[in-house]
């Protein structure tokens, strides 16, 4: 049994774009993006938390979308931001907590997923469960 799975007491972790109607499963719902999503209205996204503090930096994102940095330049760096960030603790203590009662779902509005900060939050995440 992993490490994850003895965690979440067969509760998930779950992730999906925050357009996605909510669904009972989701459970618990955290918005892991520094900016609000655009055209989203705020009754309409049930997001229970908004995690803004553990997303990267203005500077980072901003020199990733202005293509002065390459992804991979980007998730090192935000790798290294994650693990200075004060408030990561505080984060995997409530997605701990809301684990135990149920679902958790981190929700994103990126179209492509795997080329933003979503892999890198993936995985210290995971090596933190």
């Amino acid at each position: 049994m992993n490490k994850k799975r003895r965690c979440e007491n067969m509760n998930k972790l779950q992730w999906k774009r925050v357009y996605e109607t909510p669904e009972n499963n989701d459970g618990y719902r955290i918005l892991v993006d520094r900016l609000w999503p655009r055209g989203l209205k705020k009754e309409n996204a049930k997001i229970d938390y908004w995690a803004k503090s553990i997303t990267p930096s203005a500077e980072l994102r901003q020199a990733y979308h202005k293509e002065e940095i390459n992804y991979d330049t980007f998730a090192e760096k935000y790798g290294k931001e994650l693990g200075k960030n004060p408030d990561f603790n505080d984060f995997m203590v409530l997605i701990k907590k809301h684990l135990k009662n149920g679902n958790v779902t981190l929700v994103y509005a990126n179209k492509i997923p795997e080329l933003s900060h979503i892999p890198t939050l993936k995985d210290f995440i995971n090596l933190n469960l």
